[in-house]
């Protein structure tokens, strides 16, 4: 090919390109002199320069970055020093045989350095557990540091600040405030801590095998099968409900208390944050809630005939998730208890018998028909007795007590909570029945009150009524709680048990409250005066329940949605903040104080069971 012809066709292909972007028109037929012709092949070549750069060419003086081997000088020494320097053969050709490539480079500044100092290298091996949970971020943005963010002036970023004052951050402290906030209202859960702290076991044990270096092989399946106990202990760990379901003793091995010196709580400021909620949403309304009393365990059952054992983990993957579902087909369960030791479940329908279940043998045991005392005959069992589906487990875990469904007179039946055997019967002349009983704290009687509003104190050991009483302005009670505790020095004052305060609920929404601290067998009045009355609800009362300490009364009432207090006890005021028209608690059904009294859980009609933590 000619050079004339190479150099025009370059410059035809050069001219058209730039001629495009411009939009100029192109220039036609214009001829070039020997001069003009000459500059063109300094300065773009032809593929004669081409083809001789290709031999010439040396891959390694790219990939170093060293652009300057192929240039010419004007002193030959220069020249061949250079090709000497770069291992290169001489070509002996002038500046026309050189690629145009060779000819320039691009200046970028300064030139980065081609090696990095050993101190820079971080040896990751050999870092600690402490550095390891903070590894830096892959990727950080340098725009994070020059943004300003006022935490004042934005009622939403208040809560991020340390100190009043505290006000303007940059966006680095910005950011670490936010994941501080997010992690306090989300903390970790227990499967992500137990795996990150296996991990740092297995990789500590890795890091030490590897620098014994000439370890046996023997050594090697040792380490092996240790790696595969950590395994098995994480899973075991991270599924307590599968260890737990597995021994038959976990339910009734001996635990510490719960109850952990709660502080005393205030007036009017209760410090109460909702919690996950308990399980899935059952079939029918929750009748019964009853938790263990050692064991983070709550029961749940309703009308379906489900019977429901939740593990109380709000942290745990799903929160709070379930145990055990106990189906009892054709028997809807009206009132489902957990026995103070922890070991049986009693739970009860519409019929004239209780069952049981055996939380360490799993066995359901059904009880046999018991006999009505030593004047018992059928006319009077049919109407005292037709159905066990009311009943009272006592604190202490030797009796049951059963409803009787007379309506002509209150009948109270105590049986034998271990063998189901008749004991004694309590009477209480009233209208339309027993309203509801409440046991005394130390199990050895209990507090009954008619639909009529007669009240009597009954004792388990003497087989008789201690007191009767009746107060003008209980008219048609529905239920009745024991609470708080009193001193018992006094021979005829333990006799009524240790319980300071007596709530009754009315049908018309009213709680009345009692002070039984100077009631005893020989001082009794005949018709007490209520220390206090409570008419926030206006519907009739459905529950009353005290907290363990005493220091909370929860009132409610399932006729009306969210109708339900908590009333200070040391001032006898209800809380006025809580529950909150958002408050998410539906038509109450039952609701249960935790052991520790830290934990409020409520369920509704649409079978949903809500939890509250109470902090102060």
């Amino acid at each position: 090919m000619a050079p004339g012809r190479s150099a025009r066709s370059a410059s035809r292909i050069t001219t058209t390109t730039v001629t495009g972007l411009l939009g100029k028109p192109e220039r036609a037929n214009q001829q070039k002199d020997d001069e003009e012709l000459q500059l063109e092949k300094l300065v773009f070549g032809d593929d004669e320069g081409f083809r001789t750069a290709l031999k010439t060419y040396d891959s390694d003086d790219f990939r170093h970055g060293d652009f300057t081997s192929s240039s010419s000088s004007s002193d030959d020494d220069d020249d061949e020093h250079e090709q000497e320097e770069l291992g290169r053969p001489e070509t002996g050709q002038d500046l026309d045989a050189v690629a145009d490539d060779d000819l320039f480079f691009i200046d970028t500044g300064v030139p980065l350095p081609t090696t990095i100092h050993a101190s820079v290298l971080v040896n990751r091996e050999t870092k600690e557990d402490s550095e390891i949970e903070n590894d830096a971020p892959a990727w950080v943005d340098s725009e994070d540091e020059k943004i300003v963010v006022s935490l004042a002036s934005d009622t939403r970023l208040r809560k991020l600040r340390t100190v009043e004052a505290d006000d303007l951050v940059n966006g680095k402290e910005y950011i670490k405030r936010l994941r501080q906030q997010f992690e306090r209202l989300y903390p970790r859960p227990a499967w992500a801590i137990q795996a990150e702290s296996g991990h740092r076991k297995k990789r500590r044990k890795r890091l030490s095998t590897a620098g014994g270096g000439g370890s046996s092989g023997s050594s090697a399946e040792e380490n092996d099968s240790d790696d595969s106990m950590d395994d098995l202990d994480d899973e075991i760990e991270s599924q307590p409900l599968l260890k737990l379901l597995q021994t038959t003793d976990a339910l009734t091995e001996a635990q510490p208390s719960l109850a952990s010196g709660r502080k005393v709580l205030r007036a009017g400021i209760l410090d109460i944050q909702r919690s996950k909620d308990i399980g899935a949403v059952q079939p029918s309304a929750i009748s019964s809630l009853s938790f263990h009393p050692t064991k983070p365990i709550l029961l749940s059952s309703g009308p379906s005939g489900l019977i429901t054992l939740h593990h109380l983990s709000p942290t745990s993957q799903p929160p709070n998730p379930t145990i055990h579902i106990l189906s009892v087909p054709r028997h809807p369960i009206y009132t489902a208890a957990i026995h103070p030791s922890g070991n049986t479940i009693y739970f009860s329908s519409r019929r004239r018998y209780f069952l049981t279940w055996s939380l360490t043998t799993g066995k359901i045991t059904r009880s046999t028909r018991f006999l009505g005392g030593p004047t018992h005959n059928k006319t009077s069992e049919k109407s005292d007795q037709r159905s066990c589906e009311r009943f009272r487990l006592s604190p202490c875990g030797r009796w049951i007590a059963l409803l009787g469904t007379s309506k002509k007179v209150g009948v109270v039946n105590i049986l034998d909570a271990s063998t189901a055997q008749w004991i004694c019967q309590a009477r209480i002349d009233g209208r339309n029945g027993v309203a509801d009983i409440a046991w005394w704290s130390n199990g050895e009687g209990l507090t009954i009150v008619s639909k009529g509003g007669d009240l009597i104190e009954y004792s388990i050991s003497l087989r008789k009524a201690l007191a009767r009483w009746r107060d003008e302005g209980i008219v048609s009670p529905t239920t009745i709680a024991l609470g708080g505790s009193r001193q018992t020095s006094k021979e005829n004052n333990s006799l009524l048990g240790s319980d300071k305060w007596l709530a009754i609920g009315l049908q018309s929404g009213i709680v009345t409250i009692y002070n039984r601290s100077e009631w005893s067998v020989d001082n009794f009045p005949s018709h007490p005066s209520p220390l206090k009355t409570f008419s926030n609800l206006v519907t009739s009362i459905s529950h009353l329940s005290f907290s363990a300490d005493a220091q909370i009364l929860l009132l409610s009432s399932r006729w009306k949605k969210d109708a339900l207090r908590l009333v200070h006890v040391g001032s006898w005021t209800v809380y006025p903040r809580w529950p909150a028209s958002g408050t998410p608690l539906g038509r109450i059904t039952a609701a249960a104080f935790s052991p520790d009294g830290g934990v409020l859980v409520v369920g509704n009609e649409a079978g949903k069971i809500r939890a509250w933590e109470i902090r102060g």
